[in-house]
């Protein structure tokens, strides 16, 4: 027969993940020639031989490809017969376009625990184990194409078993770029706070101090933890208050599945994905005969487990005698970026570690773990980052610009932007720090170099104070390129129409804590007629004065006294309530004087001010410790029977707009609290009022547009509770409703809502 050739380009992420072993084995069991190789754009092939074993391989490609490519597109052409005498793997090359996907890192493999725990194997107990199927990779990546010389690997030299294993098509390491063994890789070494080493096996010294109440610092794949055994209450307690963080829920590691399912429920969605490549930490229900410690998760139902993703963490799990959960939470100082280095580990974390297990493998680009929580067998997602990024996410408009999404500034993300593809970058957090703000420009260059996205115009939050907001106008100014501001609230409805790829008019309920809005007022309780070229306010939460501004976001009790104002004047201190008990009545004159001549008070629509305003009144929380503890704190008092009443939201429209007055749901809760009606009672009642109030506006909106899909979207909507009633109670009135999923719904989505909104509007 007749010999053929054929170049194929594959885009997509197909560097890092074993392509170009799985396309050499391919082309050499049908005795085809040519060569493989990558290069910024992808990975390009050319097969030379008959036809038919040329289609066979190109459909093995489309229709089996490794477990952790992703392929995007194929372009196959056509050449003249060059008679090829073999086939390769050549040395990556450079091209003028880059457009090849990164993968994220990947957790350890079966066969590499197999090969970690073997003692027959050369790299029995090597903390740093992988091959073509796991491992590192976003967080070492210096630039493309994905060659050891462009990670932070580079700087270990192979020994020749590991060059013999790299250069072996038939072998799993054939190009593992971050492949290595303890004759050549990366080592570890134990030091206390001083940078003393300890001279004794590091790992097993470790599980040692865990087992005694110690607390570890420990480098793991995009970042340092701060580890303790979470049994160990004293331990908890103590890494709270040297932190400096009273009550925000740790994360957990289990040794493996069966330590998890002791403390939590967990169905077969939640195991597969929690067992998964992603390896998140995944938000789960405790069971009733739980024995952790409450200082884990206090006043929380859930608590976040996570496995052990890396052969380090694997290790640490070893000894059956010692710790089988421990806390991991992020190695940073509240309110910093997670850290990456050993030098600043040492000095930032001092005081808070006892020791620190360190490791020579340099992180070039931090990435916190990722949060997820399951609910009727779908994904929430809650922080987007290890295991997640950087792979896209698919726009519905395809951009002719490059667009940078600056994001919001709490729970900060960016975006860039080209084509139909969206780069959301990993977790920033909030930018209230200089350090935070370096971690965030460092981010977004390393993101403009690794996929030569060059920004033209740069989209920022309307909200003048956003520190991303100042950067966004000085990039666009110093570039020269297009500045676009976005309402916050259209952005979050723009992600969820991105998470579900859809694009069109929607009924956009955005419900979070803050948000600036169009007349210059705090907004949060929208509902809005909006697609991705803009949007229209319909309906809101009635204005209520903000008393001391982001204070008042701080102490609930501001926004509780407030409301009490509102509805029965200063008669309200005559209540018969715990609250007015515990209330100061010197700070009261202060916060009234405020409102009344309106001094520091902006107005404000917020739905998380009025969860926050039921949480005090309930005793629950008047100060808050972390960002949405009040609110998180009432939804985990809820008891429903399914039979309790609701309260009732009043409606008046003004000007085309429903206003919506929460002063009889005020006046209920009063009225329940001196009947002595139990908080859990009352925050069940309080929910469903808002599930039956959603009802009401989204009917009304639906006869006056005649629109039948709903987008619910914000932080808020991170409440269980009230997305699974409302999604239900819509789906009811014979709404077709969308969600998140895969795109954080609170500000952690906002970079993509931006960006996708400008890809609609700037041609």
């Amino acid at each position: 027969m007749a010999k053929e050739r054929k170049c194929l380009e594959i885009i997509g992420i197909v560097q890092g993940v074993g392509f170009r072993p799985f396309i050499y084995r391919l082309a050499k069991r049908r005795n085809l020639k040519g060569f493989v190789l990558n290069n910024t754009r992808g990975v390009i092939v050319e097969l030379e031989g008959e036809g038919a074993q040329i289609e066979e391989v190109i459909s093995k490609i489309k229709e089996n490809p490794p477990p952790l490519a992703q392929i995007e597109k194929i372009e196959c052409e056509s050449l003249p017969v060059l008679e090829y005498r073999d086939f390769e793997i050549r040395i990556s090359q450079k091209t003028e376009e880059r457009s090849t996907l990164v993968s994220p890192d990947i957790a350890t493999c079966e066969k590499c625990k197999k090969e970690l725990l073997n003692p027959d194997d050369r790299r029995y107990r090597y903390p740093f184990i992988n091959c073509i199927n796991c491992g590192p990779r976003f967080t070492i990546i210096r630039e493309l194409p994905y060659d050891r010389k462009n990670t932070t690997m580079a700087k270990f030299k192979m020994c020749e078993d590991c060059r013999l294993e790299y250069n072996d098509p038939a072998n799993r390491r054939f190009h593992a770029q971050p492949d290595a063994c303890p004759v050549c890789g990366p080592e570890v070494r134990l030091v206390d706070r001083t940078a003393k080493v300890i001279k004794e096996e590091p790992i097993s010294k470790t599980i040692e101090l865990l087992g005694e109440g110690k607390i570890v610092a420990i480098k793991g794949l995009g970042g340092f933890h701060l580890a303790c055994n979470a049994k160990d209450k004293a331990a908890v307690s103590l890494l709270r208050e040297r932190k400096g963080r009273p009550s925000k829920p740790l994360a957990l590691m289990a040794r493996d599945v069966e330590v998890v399912r002791k403390y939590t429920y967990l169905s077969k969605k939640e195991e597969e994905l929690l067992s998964s490549s992603k390896s998140p930490i995944l938000l789960l229900l405790k069971r009733e005969e739980n024995t952790l410690p409450e200082e884990i998760a206090p006043g929380n139902r859930y608590i976040g487990f996570i496995l052990p993703y890396t052969p380090l963490h694997i290790l640490l799990f070893q000894d059956p005698k010692e710790v089988e959960v421990l806390v991991m939470t992020s190695g940073n100082k509240i309110g910093e970026p997670i850290i990456i280095k050993n030098s600043e580990a040492i000095r930032v974390l001092g005081d808070i570690a006892d020791y620190f297990l360190l490791h020579n493998r340099d992180i070039h680009i931090p990435s916190d773990d990722s949060v997820v929580a399951i609910l009727e067998d779908k994904p929430i997602m809650v922080r987007r980052s290890r295991g997640y990024v950087p792979e896209p996410i698919k726009c519905p408009a395809h951009t002719k610009k490059n667009i940078l999404g600056c994001g919001a500034h709490l729970k900060n993300t960016f975006s860039l932007a080209r084509g139909n593809e969206i780069f959301a970058s990993h977790h920033i957090g909030d930018l209230g720090t200089p350090k935070a703000m370096e971690a965030y420009e460092r981010g977004i260059k390393h993101f403009e170099s690794l996929f030569d996205i060059h920004p033209e115009v740069i989209v920022v939050d309307r909200h003048p104070e956003y520190l991303s907001t100042k950067f966004g106008e000085k990039w666009a100014d110093e570039n020269d390129s297009l500045l676009m501001r976005v309402q916050h609230h259209h952005a979050h409805i723009a992600s969820c129409l991105v998470d579900n790829d859809i694009d069109k008019e929607v009924i956009g309920i955005a419900w979070d804590g803050t948000g600036f809005g169009e007349d210059g007022a705090i907004w949060g309780g929208e509902f809005l007629i909006a697609g991705f070229k803009s949007y229209q306010r319909k309906a809101h939460l009635e204005y209520i004065p903000l008393p001391g501004g982001e204070k008042a976001v701080k102490e609930p009790w501001r926004m509780a006294t407030t409301y009490l104002y509102y509805t029965m004047g200063e008669d309200f201190l005559d209540l018969d309530i715990e609250f007015i008990g515990r209330l100061d009545l010197k700070k009261w004159e202060m916060l009234k004087v405020m409102i009344d001549r309106k001094i520091n008070a902006p107005l404000t629509s917020s739905a998380g001010r009025l969860f926050d305003a039921v949480s005090s009144l309930l005793d629950l929380r008047d100060r808050i410790t972390y960002l949405g503890q009040a609110a998180i704190e009432l939804e985990m008092i809820i008891e429903d029977d399914g039979k309790a009443n609701f309260y009732n939201f009043k409606l008046r429209k003004e000007d085309g707009i429903y206003i919506i007055n929460a002063i009889p749901v005020i006046r209920s809760i009063i009225d329940d609290l001196i009947h002595r009606i139990p908080p859990s009672v009352i925050s069940a009642r309080f929910h469903k009022g808002l599930i039956e109030m959603i009802a009401d506006i989204t009917r009304r909106l639906r006869d006056d547009t005649g629109i039948i899909d709903v987008a619910l979207s914000g932080g808020v909507f991170q409440n269980c509770f009230l997305l699974q009633g409302a999604t239900k109670r819509l789906i009811k009135e014979g709404f077709r409703v969308y969600t998140h999923h895969n795109i954080p719904p609170n500000d952690g989505g906002i970079s993509v809502g931006q960006v996708a909104i400008a890809a609609n509007v700037i041609p």
